[in-house]
Order: structure tokens, then sequence, then C-alpha cells
């Protein structure tokens, strides 16, 4: 997905005078192509992500399109109040893109996991999230957060993952998008662990089990309308996410069911614990337990017996 965004950046800046890239001294093999076309666009701001963002906003105040660009918690947490005081509240140009999110740099430990990102982004007034699957869709939502004014979170995965699309499907800001049809169970997954998501359904239908599954690429604007008609389509929908259980797009489609009267399906949230990992391993291995394909075909496979057959009043969570 990093290759994918640079890229796409490149090609956007070189029509665009006014795209700005901002990085913390990291990514050097990522960011070198920019840097070495527009060299006066391109500033290296060090390891200071508050400055990044501050800096960053001010040039988005003089007319500027800036994206900021450092490892997911880094570019998120360490400056959040610059983020939200100095971004948000005006209402910026300034695109913050994270690399790494989840459990990416799993191997560096806690302080480099990226699990709380979504959440708090969210909940910034003014503030865009998305959420890309595979290199197709990071490239898209780059056009897309480039063309729409406005703060807004570019979330990718680190590096090496899989196409999941032959072709550029549709894409839209707030638009999920169909990736398996099936409507006995519905899966809304997001971010890179999409394609374990995938697999799991595909084995899972192998069971007799219709399962559908959807990128949710943009978790905020949510795609409310397509969500609420799937919920009274649909006996039981799951989300699927790199990402704390709490505040991410499992608790983002919960907040829908409460809004929505009468609906009769049942919801389950699988993501990460509220925990910090008191292990340290690869991303595979992290996610191992919780989010692999395996993992979460057991997961779906025990939520459909649990669900079959019942008739909820109101939606039941479980993480």
């Amino acid at each position: 997905m990093r290759t994918a965004f640079i890229r796409t950046l490149i090609e956007l800046a070189r029509n665009d005078k006014r795209i700005f890239l901002l990085v913390g001294d990291l990514g050097y093999g990522v960011v070198e192509p920019f840097a070495q076309e527009f060299p006066d666009r391109f500033i290296n701001v060090g390891v200071a992500e508050q400055n990044l963002t501050g800096i960053a906003a001010g040039l988005a105040l003089s007319g500027k399109i800036v994206f900021t660009y450092s490892i997911a918690n880094f570019s998120t947490l360490r400056c959040l109040e610059q983020i939200r005081n100095d971004v948000c509240y005006h209402n910026a140009d300034v695109k913050i893109v994270a690399v790494g999110g989840g459990v990416a740099y799993g191997a560096l430990g806690v302080t480099h996991h990226g699990t709380e990102d979504i959440a708090i982004l969210r909940a910034l007034p003014n503030m865009k999230v998305l959420c890309p699957a595979d290199p197709v869709e990071a490239e898209l939502a780059t056009r897309a957060i480039a063309a729409a004014p406005g703060p807004a979170y570019l979330r990718l995965g680190k590096s090496g993952e899989p196409r999941i699309y032959r072709t550029p499907p549709v894409f839209e800001i707030g638009k999920a998008i169909e990736i398996l049809p099936g409507k006995e169970v519905v899966v809304l997954a997001t971010g890179s662990v999409v394609r374990n998501a995938i697999e799991a359904c595909q084995n899972v239908a192998e069971n007799g089990i219709e399962v559908g599954i959807y990128s949710v690429h943009t978790i905020k604007p949510l795609d409310q309308e397509l969500i609420a008609k799937l919920a009274f389509q649909t006996r039981l929908m799951i989300t699927v996410e790199e990402h704390s259980h709490l505040g991410g797009l499992g608790s983002a489609v919960a907040e829908i069911f409460t809004e929505v009267p009468n609906l009769r399906c049942q919801l389950k949230r699988i993501g990460l614990p509220d925990a910090f990992f008191q292990e340290v391993g690869s991303q595979e291995f992290l996610l191992s337990r919780y989010l692999s394909a395996a993992a979460l075909e057991e997961s779906i496979m025990e939520s459909c017996s649990l669900g079959k057959g019942t008739s909820l009043g109101a939606s039941a969570i479980g993480s």
C-alpha cells in the first residue's frame, strides 16, 4: 500500500502544485522519489510530529494540500492536540497518512502498535477516516482524499499487501464495496485484514452458509444507508478490524444499530482485545489468535451456530 500511495501522490503532485509532503524522519525508501522530483514541496520535519502537524496546518491555511506521513501511532497519538486544534478546528486541508496501522510493527512492541487510532480520529469533528484493504484501494483512497477538501486520515498497511481486486472498483468516500455477495450472514471488514476475512468467508461458504463480505474502506463517514439496509436483510452481521474492538468499525456499526428502529439482526464485533500485547512478534504471529483467516473462520462459524434460529429484539454484541 505504501508504494501505491506514493506513486499516486507523485502523479497528483505533477498536476497540482499545491500538494506538499511532510514526513517524520522515516520512510526514505518510500518517499525519496517524491523528494527528488519535488524538493521544494517536501519537508522532513524530523522526529517531531507535533511540529510536523502544526507546519502542515499552516501550509494548508495558506492554500496548500498537505500530506503528512509517519507510523500510525506517532502520526496520530503523539500530535493529537495539534490535529484537533490546528487541523480539525480550522477544517484545514491536511491529509494524515499513517503507515503500519494495527500491529504491522509488531516486532517493535506496543509503542509502535496502532490499535486505537481509528477510535480517536473518528471522534474528531471534520475528520474523515479511510482504511483501504489493498494497494488498489490505497491508490483510489489517495486520489479521493486529495480531491476532498478538509482533514482526512488514511490508514495504510506496512508493505506487501496482496491485491484483492483484478480491476479497480468504483470507489467513493463513505460507500462500502461489495466483494462477495450473500445475505444469510454479512461480514463488514476494513483495512488489510479484509483479505483474511475473504478467505475465511470462502471457507465458511463451503459449509453451506451464504456469507457476503464488504470492504468498508471508509469508517467516517460510514455507509449508514447500506449497513441499515443489510441489517434488515440478514440475520447476522459481523465486523472485522485490526484495531481494538472498542471505538472502531464495530462500534461505529453498533451506533447505527441503536439508531435504526425495529432491527432484528444480531451483531458481532471481531477485533483486538482491550489490552496491550504482552508478546512481541511479527504481525502474522500477533494476529494469529484473533484475525488470521483460520481464527476468523472459527469465530464466524461459532457466531452462525449461536445466532441460527434466534430472533433477537436488540443487537447482541460480542468481541
